[in-house]
């Protein structure tokens, strides 16, 4: 468990190191590729609210999130524009039950997916940068006549 701890650190430091790059490249051109919206921060686990109202707000913000997500007709990402606001929602319900659950091993699995749910949505959001970036450069490049190939 501590190996896949560290192992995971470092591939978030990774990612972490290659948005810098990819945040730079991309601030250099107009995006024409919608991107989705950053999680809402609508959403706060709190003992104010009982297990169910937090569970029922999780899944409210979730489910609005991904219904606005873009679409794009491109299946790729449509999918990872809607799966960033399902993670959330994960994580978003593994902080209610950490405030309620009595359980260790839900509130082990609860501190699970908050890790691994946060590092999946910074690799599905650097892989709509990365596609944004690619998408930028083929428009930016010049046609090329196919008779001087």
């Amino acid at each position: 468990m501590y190996g896949k701890l560290i192992l995971l650190a470092a591939l978030i430091s990774v990612a972490a190191m290659f948005l810098q790059v990819q945040k730079h490249t991309a601030q250099s051109a107009t995006s024409t590729v919608p991107l989705p919206p950053a999680p809402t921060a609508e959403f706060t686990a709190s003992t104010d609210k009982t297990f169910d109202q937090l569970m029922g707000d999780a899944m409210s913000v979730m489910h609005r999130d991904m219904h606005n997500a873009p679409h794009t007709g491109d299946p790729d990402r449509d999918f990872v524009t809607m799966m960033i606001p399902h993670h959330q929602g994960a994580i978003d319900m593994a902080k209610a039950i950490l405030l309620y659950g009595k359980d260790p091993q839900m509130r082990r699995l609860a501190q699970e997916i908050i890790i691994d749910q946060q590092s999946e949505i910074q690799l599905m959001q650097l892989w709509l940068k990365q596609q944004s970036a690619n998408s930028e450069n083929a428009t930016q490049r010049p046609a090329v006549d196919p008779s001087k190939r």
